[in-house]
């Protein structure tokens, strides 16, 4: 058989998301492309590798054994990478990183800035994912390391103290619930919302809308918290969100903010990894960066 290291990650890829248009793009080909690779890896195997859903693919038998094998020949590539890196000036390691929505977008980029700032030759694949798919991204290990919240089973994973993370309504400022103190995920599911357009974190909160057996009365959908912001600061509808993002908006907007009293909103995040033995010498030292106390400062 002839598989070549792009085929075997695009293959770990689509099996990661569940999805051959997603797992193209984490790969960066075409679906035309993605498509036709899975096709030839599958005639040239004689043998069915994915089963094709309306909700997406799933391996076969057949598929988790090549997905087992593709990760330790991945994985020992990336080592080789890694021991390579301290020697050969001009060679470059990635290390591959998983996070929820809150961690990618409100605590990683200063933190992982100035570590990259100064670690020239290293480059970091970031995922978006939700938290349960952070821990099965490390458990299948497809990525080296993971940002997730404390509300997912994280059981033979090893966790440091990341940051703590917030979930707040934005309201605007003369709105009849501006002035509660604490309000309750339950209590405003009549209210007219403004989302972000996709994401690991709108999942989150539609399946806790879910769980009341309730959907959200979604009018827009923006792509960044502070496009909800000004939604909401022009009387659209409410926003939910991390507290770090409601206070950088409140500052140009017209907006106050509201912590969530579900215990589901307010979230411990924990770097994490499937073994540290087993990791390459660049994401160990990231590891031991984003897990340190001066780098993630808990936010109590």
């Amino acid at each position: 058989m002839r598989f070549d290291l792009t085929d075997l990650r695009l293959f770990l890829a689509v099996v990661d998301a569940g999805s051959i248009t997603h797992g193209a793009a984490d790969v960066g080909l075409s679906l035309p492309a993605a498509s036709e690779r899975l096709r030839d890896m599958e005639a040239i195997g004689k043998v069915r590798l994915l089963e094709r859903g309306r909700r997406g693919v799933r391996p076969t038998p057949a598929g988790e054994a090549l997905a087992h094998h593709a990760r330790l020949i991945l994985r020992q590539m990336s080592h080789m990478r890694g021991e390579l890196s301290e020697h050969a000036s001009g060679l470059r390691a990635t290390v591959r990183l998983a996070a929820n929505t809150a961690a990618l977008t409100e605590f990683l980029p200063q933190r992982l800035g100035t570590w990259m700032a100064t670690h020239p030759r290293i480059n970091v694949e970031l995922k978006e994912r939700q938290s349960i798919e952070v821990a099965r991204a490390l458990a299948a290990d497809l990525v080296e390391i993971g940002i997730l919240s404390d509300a997912v089973n994280t059981g033979g994973l090893y966790l440091r103290p990341f940051a703590i993370d917030r979930l707040v309504v934005v309201i605007p400022r003369d709105h009849a619930l501006a002035a509660s103190k604490r309000l309750a995920f339950a209590d405003i599911l009549d209210q007219d919302f403004v989302g972000l357009a996709d994401g690991a974190l709108q999942g989150h909160i539609d399946a806790q809308a879910a769980r009341l057996g309730l959907r959200l009365k979604m009018r827009s959908r923006m792509r960044t918290f502070e496009g909800i912001c000004h939604m909401v600061s022009a009387g659209v509808g409410l926003g939910i969100m991390p507290e770090t993002a409601a206070r950088r908006c409140g500052r140009s907007a017209k907006t106050a903010f509201i912590r969530l009293a579900d215990d589901w909103a307010t979230r411990r995040l924990s770097v994490c990894v499937r073994t540290e033995r087993a990791l390459t010498p660049p994401a160990l030292a990231l590891y031991e960066h984003l897990s340190s106390p001066q780098a993630s400062p808990i936010d109590l």
